[in-house]
């Protein structure tokens, strides 16, 4: 099943994430280049980094300057993250370009890599409220609090992961189809975001 191996790479890219705990940390990708794996490893630890950014823009007392610092990293992290998204939605769109839609198929909500891209998300949602559910400074309510709210994200990735797996069974089978816009990010394109085209007169 295509969400047990995202979410087998996905837990390997947010701990040896947190080996370093550095959001520069220099990282190597232990899966062969330009392999599916490969792919979504660079995109968990891209997710990871960016959780680690937001939480660091979020310091009530940080400094102005350097909050405009993490603002354009973040900016850059979510282009990178969207780049990676489309390539994974390319890798899909040309394993399955050999399958004929069937003639009543009809096309998702969203693409296979935007629901693996939830995925990755709801996988490190998951890492740090563990983390949470053990910290020793909290009372037992909080503890139980946060366990049970443990227990709803790991439901939620049980039901993601099935409904993924049944999207690409769908798209195998031509009862689902599936098409890649790329590139509809306008804030980071200096063609496109008023900001900055009207900033070069």
């Amino acid at each position: 099943m295509i969400s047990e191996l995202c979410n087998k790479v996905f837990i390997k890219a947010i701990y040896d994430y947190h080996l370093y705990n550095e959001i520069d940390a220099k990282y190597e990708n232990p899966y062969e280049t330009g392999s599916f794996e490969y792919l979504l490893y660079d995109k968990c630890w891209i997710d990871t980094a960016q959780w680690h950014m937001e939480d660091e823009i979020r310091n009530p007392s940080i400094n102005p300057e350097l909050a405009l610092k993490w603002k354009r990293k973040i900016d850059k992290s979510n282009q990178e993250r969207t780049d990676l998204v489309e390539d994974i939605d390319s890798f899909f769109l040309h394993k399955y370009n050999s399958i004929t839609p069937l003639p009543a198929a009809r096309i998702n909500t969203e693409s296979p890599a935007w629901a693996i891209d939830r995925l990755s998300i709801l996988a490190l949602k998951i890492y740090h409220m563990h983390e949470e559910t053990i910290r020793k400074d909290i009372s037992e309510a909080d503890r139980e609090q946060r366990k049970n709210k443990l227990s709803i994200l790991l439901q939620q990735q049980t039901d993601l992961s099935l409904a993924i797996d049944e999207l690409i069974d769908d798209i195998e089978h031509g009862r689902k189809y599936m098409k890649v816009y790329r590139q509809m990010k306008m804030y980071n394109d200096p063609t496109l975001n008023p900001v900055l085209y009207n900033n070069k007169k």
